[in-house]
């Protein structure tokens, strides 16, 4: 009896732990992973990332990825920047950035945006929020980040 209950046991171990795997390939996809803070000083920024394929023309699929940003700083508190963008990149290889647009709340901002269309597999990619100066396209240090082998 203690055998069959050990058994079972470690079936459903197998079985929670499968629920948690990571995305480590497109056929993860959809997944969304949480953009912690890298400054311990910005406690309440948070953000997170959602990736999923689109078919949005006839031709083929294509990736999107939207990002919803919380209690960040305001950009000029951390150099010369006047807003946030989404940075992607496979070290190496690629980037994408995109604006991230910022919705007016009671107590702060709201940042959030998107990119439909990417054709790159998404191995290996990084997801950042960063400051930029939208003038002239400079992009400061990540305010957030995460690796997509963290997507659940």
């Amino acid at each position: 009896m203690q055998r069959v209950i050990l058994g079972l046991g470690l079936i459903g171990l197998m079985t929670v732990s499968s629920h948690h795997t990571y995305a480590e390939s497109e056929r993860s996809l959809p997944c969304s992973m949480i953009l912690p803070s890298v400054d311990q000083r910005s406690k309440n920024a948070n953000g997170a990332a959602l990736i999923y394929k689109v078919k949005l023309t006839p031709s083929f699929p294509r990736t999107s990825i939207s990002i919803h940003a919380l209690h960040l700083p305001a950009p000029s508190t951390l150099g010369n920047y006047d807003t946030y963008e989404g940075f992607a990149f496979i070290p190496g290889e690629i980037s994408w950035r995109f604006k991230l647009q910022p919705i007016q709340e009671k107590h702060g901002s709201i940042w959030a945006g998107k990119i439909e269309d990417i054709t790159a597999q998404m191995t290996g990619v990084q997801i950042q929020v960063r400051p930029s100066n939208s003038k002239t396209r400079q992009l400061g240090a990540p305010v957030l980040t995460n690796h997509v082998k963290y997507c659940k």
